[in-house]
């Protein structure tokens, strides 16, 4: 199945970054430095919840990008009486803290480094354009990938069928058969890579269930052990 591989489509957050840990981070900053009180365990996991659903529907296809940065703030302001005015300040301090306090998963970055040469590798990520472009020249990520795909560039999100053939035609894909994605979304990376008819490799670090029916190859639980099944 993996003979073939050649190049592999890495996803960023929550794969090779701990994006709960820095999500949590950002949050905490923002509450501070805009004056809205502690911001305790409660309330993390209540945003942290909020924010996968829009994210989730954005990989359905039920909201746009812009809808899903607005709407995950508004009805969490809106829980706690937060002035919602605020949002979209807030939302840009919160971008940029994000970017600049990336977490690597255990082992992430001797991975790809170790992969460096033997396989192409690419990013693939439906995060904002800021954020992203901080964390890749924060991780170090530009000086080992051969190239990274941002959804806002693209014009088009992971799992769309569009956002992978513009990934396909810029690096040169023959046969879908020699690409593998390594993601943590069922959604956005699995049920995409194997809709493209790419090898998939489920990141599934906390051992949730599959929740939805698609084609998955292989599954790890840590991203070192994609080196044992590659090499």
């Amino acid at each position: 199945m993996i003979e073939k591989v050649d190049t592999i489509l890495w996803d960023i957050d929550g794969t090779l970054l701990d994006f709960t840990k820095s999500e949590r981070f950002a949050i905490k900053e923002c509450f501070s430095h805009f004056g809205l009180g502690p911001c305790g365990e409660d309330l993390l996991q209540e945003y942290s919840a909020i924010n996968t659903r829009y994210w989730t529907m954005l990989e359905k296809g039920e909201l746009t990008k812009p809808e899903v940065l607005h709407g995950r703030f508004e009805e969490f302001f809106s829980n706690h009486g937060i002035d919602t005015s605020i949002i979209d300040e807030f939302n840009h301090y919160y971008q940029g803290v994000l970017g600049e306090n990336p977490y690597f998963h255990d082992g992430a970055k001797e991975t790809v480094t170790a992969l460096k040469g033997r396989y192409r590798q690419y990013i693939v990520t439906n995060g904002t354009l800021r954020t992203q472009k901080i964390k890749i020249e924060k991780t170090g990520f530009g000086d080992i990938f051969d190239g990274v795909f941002i959804s806002d560039e693209i014009g088009y999100e992971k799992p769309s069928r569009e956002f992978f053939e513009c990934v396909e035609k810029s690096i040169g894909v023959k046969d879908p058969k020699e690409v593998m994605i390594i993601g943590d979304s069922l959604y956005s990376d699995i049920k995409g890579g194997a809709e493209a008819g790419y090898v998939t490799c489920w990141f599934n670090c906390l051992g949730k269930e599959r929740k939805i029916k698609t084609r998955i190859d292989l599954e790890i639980r840590s991203i070192p052990e994609i080196l044992d099944i590659l090499l």
